[in-house]
C-alpha cells in the first residue's frame, strides 16, 4: 500500500467523489481512479460503491480508513523525527481557523509568531468547525483555532486559549431600538441565527429554550460578517461573539440587548494531532501559543494561564 494511494483514498473518502478528489490533490480524474483502481487490486477488496448521494465506503474501505489516517500520521511523524534529528530549520505550517477567529484574533497572534520564527511559512485555512477538525484529523492541516463544542475525536489534543463573550445585537433604529429586560419580553421579535452545528446557535437555542421562548427565525446566515450586517440594517436581533460586533458596537450601528442566559461565553480552543513527535513547526507554534492562553474559571474568578502540552 503505498501511501500516495492511501492519501488518495482518504480523499475520495472525504469528497465521496473522484472528480472533487482529483480537485483536491491536483492530480487528473484518471490518476485519482487508476490509484483506487491499484489499491483495490493490492488488497483484493472493493473499496468503494456508488449511490445517489456518491461514492460510499464499503465494510473493507471502512475497515481501511482508520489505518489509512494511522499509515499516513506514522509517516508524518517519521518525517518529524528526522527532520528534528537534522535539525532543519525553518518549513511550512497550515494553521486553519474560523472566519470570525481568522478576522479578529489571528492577525496579532500570527504577526507576533511570525516575528519570532521568520523562517516559517504559515498558510492559513479559513473554514468551519467540522472541516477544521476534520482536516487537523487527516493531517492537512497542522493545528486549528475553533469554538469548543465538547468531544473531539480522541486523535487529537485541545487547548483552551480563551472564553469569548458572546452578545445579543438588535439594530440601533427601528422597532427593536428599546433594550428588553428580559429576552421573553421581545419574543415577538425576529432573529438571524448562524446554521444548525455552529456553536453560536447552539448556545442561541440552549438561552432561548431556558428562558421559555420560542424564536421566530428570520434567516440562517453562515457568515458572521454578513450576520453583523444584517442586525445593522435592521433585519432582526442575533447572538453573536462580542469580537465579531465590536466596531459596530462602538459606530452605534448595532445595540446590545439583555441575555439572560449564564452561558455568555464561547471558550476558543487550538486542536492538533496527537503525535510521537511533533513536527519541528508546530511544536514551535504550539510552545509560542502559551503567550496567548487565558482561561477563566467557571466560578468567574481570575484568569488564570496555561502552556500548551507539544504531545
Amino acid at each position: 500500500m503505498h501511501p500516495r494511494f492511501l492519501k488518495t483514498f482518504l480523499a475520495v473518502v472525504r469528497t465521496r467523489n473522484v472528480t472533487r478528489a482529483a480537485d483536491e490533490l491536483h492530480l487528473a480524474q484518471s490518476s485519482v481512479s487508476d490509484q483506487i483502481q491499484a489499491l483495490e487490486a493490492d488488497l483484493g477488496a472493493q473499496l468503494f460503491v456508488r449511490t445517489r448521494q456518491g461514492l460510499d465506503l464499503t465494510p473493507a474501505g471502512d475497515a481501511l480508513k482508520v489505518y489509512a489516517e494511522d499509515i499516513l500520521a506514522l509517516s508524518d511523524e517519521a518525517r518529524a523525527a528526522v527532520a528534528s534529528a537534522s535539525a532543519l530549520d525553518g518549513g511550512t505550517l497550515t494553521l486553519g481557523a474560523l472566519e470570525t477567529i481568522g478576522a479578529a484574533r489571528l492577525p496579532q497572534w500570527l504577526s507576533s509568531f511570525q516575528q519570532q520564527q521568520p523562517e516559517i511559512a504559515v498558510h492559513l485555512k479559513i473554514a468551519g468547525s467540522g472541516e477544521l477538525q476534520q482536516g487537523v484529523a487527516d493531517g492537512a492541516i497542522d493545528a486549528a483555532f475553533c469554538f469548543d463544542k465538547g468531544p473531539i475525536d480522541e486523535r487529537l489534543a485541545k487547548r483552551v486559549i480563551s472564553s469569548e463573550p458572546l452578545v445579543l445585537i438588535g439594530p440601533a433604529n427601528g422597532t427593536e431600538k428599546a433594550a428588553a429586560a428580559d429576552i421573553a419580553a421581545s419574543a415577538p421579535s425576529r432573529f438571524i441565527a448562524t446554521e444548525r452545528g455552529c456553536v453560536y446557535r447552539h448556545l442561541f437555542d440552549k438561552a432561548l429554550s431556558e428562558a421559555g421562548v420560542a424564536p421566530v427565525i428570520a434567516s440562517e446566515v453562515g457568515s458572521i460578517a454578513a450576520i453583523g450586517r444584517l442586525v445593522a440594517a435592521g433585519a432582526g436581533s442575533a447572538l453573536v461573539p462580542r469580537l465579531a460586533v465590536s466596531d459596530l458596537l462602538d459606530r452605534g450601528e448595532v445595540v446590545e440587548r439583555a441575555w439572560p442566559s449564564i452561558a455568555t461565553a464561547a471558550r476558543l480552543i487550538l486542536i492538533w494531532r496527537r503525535r510521537r513527535v511533533q513536527p519541528p513547526a508546530l511544536k514551535l507554534f504550539l510552545a509560542a501559543a502559551d503567550q496567548w492562553v487565558t482561561i477563566v474559571r467557571s466560578d468567574g474568578d481570575h484568569p488564570r494561564h496555561a502552556a500548551p502540552s507539544p504531545s
